[in-house]
């Protein structure tokens, strides 16, 4: 069936689960439906391929410094099995780093895929803005306000100053400090934790507000029209993992690997953390 087809019957059949949904529940449709088509514009970015630990397709720092960099991620992965990988972009093609870290960290497949264990250190220099993409394996280790506080202590100060390859020499660093030794006692540091004190609620904030919006739409239906808004729900998110997008990893985007360097079969949910300068 061809694709265009398949959407727009998959499309017709979510709309008439919702039809006896009422008001608040063709709103909810309305909205989830919104959601989907921004996660569906993601299936055609043309991401680069995955050439090496260390892809600076923004050419912003040296040879040289890039290598230094791609031994200690060598070195990372050789001792603990952890798949870390810097890439540079020239744009975010107008998407939320958020989205294309989650979706290049997918395409790219990092991290062991039986652990879960890959991170993607991801700097778009044009667009300001940064992010650590960390795999379901190590989101207990590397959590969100350790990401965070890394990109706005390490990261970030240096990019002010133009030092692109220092600020992701040093993040890289303290990622893999985190990683191999006890992040907790790493997290006391002052200056450290002053910066990442409200890191945890900011992460948490967009999972609260979604929580919030189903809660609403969910009140506002009818007790007897709750199961006609619950099946909507679950086919939406079922025909979402058919579909390729976040589910699982496999497939669907557009990108590969390149070389004799490629992922091993890795996800991630979307754990970890975005700063900008």
């Amino acid at each position: 069936m061809p694709l265009a087809r398949g959407v727009r019957r998959r499309d017709s059949l979510v709309l008439g689960r919702v039809q006896k949904a009422g008001l608040p529940g063709l709103c909810l449709a309305a909205a989830l439906l919104a959601a989907f088509a921004f996660v569906n514009l993601a299936l055609a970015l043309a991401f680069p391929p995955l050439t090496g630990r260390v892809v600076d397709s923004a050419n912003i720092f040296p040879p040289a410094v890039s290598g230094g960099i791609a031994q200690k991620l060598a070195s990372l992965e050789a001792k603990s099995g952890i798949q870390l990988v810097v890439a540079t972009v020239k744009s975010l093609e107008g998407d939320d780093i958020e989205l294309y870290a989650n979706a290049l960290f997918r395409a790219w497949k990092l991290g062991e895929k039986q652990n879960n264990n890959g991170v993607l250190l991801l700097v778009a220099p044009n667009e300001h803005k940064a992010r650590i993409e960390v795999g379901y394996g190590l989101e207990g280790i590397l959590t969100d306000a350790l990401s965070k506080i890394i990109i706005a202590n390490a990261m970030a100060p240096r990019f002010k100053a133009g030092d692109f390859g220092g600020g992701i020499e040093r993040g890289v660093d303290d990622i893999i400090t985190v990683l191999t030794t006890d992040s907790s006692e790493w997290e006391k540091r002052p200056q450290l934790r002053i910066v990442g004190q409200d890191t945890t609620l900011d992460a948490l904030g967009p999972w609260i507000a979604l929580g919030l919006f189903v809660f609403i739409f969910f009140w506002l239906t009818p007790p007897g029209q709750r199961g006609n808004l619950l099946s909507f729900l679950l086919g939406m998110l079922m025909s979402s993992g058919r579909g390729g997008g976040y589910r699982g990893g496999s497939g669907g985007w557009g990108s590969g690997s390149g070389g004799g360097f490629s992922g091993g079969g890795g996800s991630s949910g979307g754990g970890g953390a975005s700063g900008s300068w």
